[in-house]
């Protein structure tokens, strides 16, 4: 595992946060943390959790492995083998989108229940 790299993590939040047009504000009020911690970690003094980080990732509307990768928790790497069971259950044409999103709503509630540090859930579209 690599070791945290919080000054690009906080520029890469700010850059998802003012591409989203939110303000800290609001952010911090989406993700429900404080409005100074996430100024903290937007400016690389605070290194959030991983809680925290799919707290912001949910918010921001992204994926929550794009933002243990940019803190280092991650490697790019183990984020692709993530990815895989959701990308599969995503591009199956036998199931409809209510189901895809009950499987990835199952898998992720697994992988949580295992005391994985990282959700695998996408966004849809």
């Amino acid at each position: 595992m690599a070791s945290l790299n919080v000054g690009n993590l906080g520029e890469f939040l700010r850059e998802q946060r003012r591409s989203a047009k939110l303000s800290l504000r609001q952010l911090a009020d989406a993700a429900g943390v404080s409005n100074p911690y996430l100024s903290q970690i937007e400016r690389g003094l605070r290194k959030p959790s991983a809680e925290i980080l799919q707290q912001l990732a949910k918010a921001l509307r992204i994926s929550a492995e794009t933002l243990y990768v940019q803190a280092g928790i991650l490697d790019e790497r183990d984020r692709e083998d993530l990815l895989q069971v959701p990308a599969a259950i995503m591009a199956d044409p036998s199931i409809n989108d209510q189901q895809k999103q009950a499987l990835l709503q199952i898998y992720e509630s697994f992988r949580k229940e295992n005391g994985s540090t990282a959700g695998a859930t996408e966004q849809s579209p």
